[in-house]
């Protein structure tokens, strides 16, 4: 693992421990609502704020076993370790969506009393403020250091502040309105919401886990720089992706002169191997050589050079 890796892994780690305890300050916040105003809608908040806390420490634990070099029972590295990480947030989010679908049925048929919904109010809004810098500032880090699990902690802390939002614009009809239903109405929705929210953060992690391919635009600048850096070789095909975390693996077929050496093939190899990692931070290529009878046509995606 290079050194730029080594301390990007290691901003990683320190931003999902950093995320643990502003999950933990948000969690008490609002719950200090919830106790003063006796709001369901404040409960739902303080509910999912309590995922937060566990996916927090999910996502920090899986970042540090990400980061461990590969060895002989994982030479492909433990880069999969954010992906199962993701999965788990979605689901934990479905929980607390169930959860918070319970409490407002028991709004809606026992009533809600609100008792200082004000007050509950002004902290909830001090806490949703927080999530919401702490949410884009997560999604920033993570898309910028191609961290699945630092994307998916700020996506969640996302349906948190939407959550917090529908509160907050429930109590301060049902202040203004005296309709104490809709209090628990607005949780319902809410939760409906962020289940849909838990429903696509584990899809997208399933996908990843299946090996899905880079982008188009990715695998389009792989090409690129094949058939800048191939000369001496005639053709590449077979070019497949697979992401993986942080690091996207890349293998392609090289067609060669059958009457080229060993010796100059692997010139073309490791110069076409050093630039496309240059160029895709994060690659990791293997390259096939094979000799010119292999060659495929264009039409079948080959790259020709």
């Amino acid at each position: 693992m290079s050194t730029a890796t080594k301390n990007e892994h290691g901003r990683i780690a320190r931003i999902a421990a950093i995320n643990i305890g502003v999950a933990l300050t948000v969690v008490t916040l609002k719950y200090i609502a919830y106790a003063v105003s006796g709001s369901v809608a404040l409960f739902s908040d303080a509910l999912e704020s309590i995922v937060n806390v566990m996916t927090a420490i999910a996502a920090f634990s899986a970042i540090r076993l990400s980061a461990k070099p590969a060895d002989a029972d994982h030479p492909f590295g433990h880069y999969k370790a954010e992906f199962l990480a993701a999965m788990f947030e979605g689901a934990m989010i479905a929980v607390a969506a169930v959860l918070i679908m319970i409490k407002a049925y028991s709004g809606l048929v026992n009533g809600v009393e609100l008792a200082h919904p004000g007050l509950g109010l002004a902290i909830n809004v001090l806490s949703t403020v927080i999530n919401a810098g702490w949410a884009w500032a997560m999604i920033k880090w993570g898309t910028n250091w191609r961290s699945p699990a630092l994307v998916a902690d700020g996506k969640h802390l996302f349906t948190d502040v939407i959550t917090s939002v529908g509160v907050v614009i429930a109590l301060i009809v049902a202040i203004l309105t005296g309709w104490t239903i809709l209090d628990p109405l607005i949780a319902a929705v809410v939760a409906t919401h962020i289940l849909f929210m838990g429903y696509n953060i584990a899809t997208e992690s399933m996908s990843r886990l299946m090996d899905q391919a880079a982008s188009p635009d990715i695998e389009g600048r792989i090409r690129g720089v094949i058939e800048a850096n191939g000369h001496g070789a005639l053709e590449a095909h077979d070019i497949r992706t697979r992401q993986a975390g942080r690091a996207l693996f890349i293998e392609f077929h090289l067609v060669v002169p059958g009457t080229m050496t060993v010796d100059d093939a692997h010139v073309i190899c490791d110069r076409l191997e050093n630039s496309i990692e240059q160029s895709i931070e994060g690659s990791e290529v293997v390259i096939h050589v094979e000799p010119e009878y292999k060659a495929k046509p264009e039409e079948s995606g080959a790259v020709p050079l």
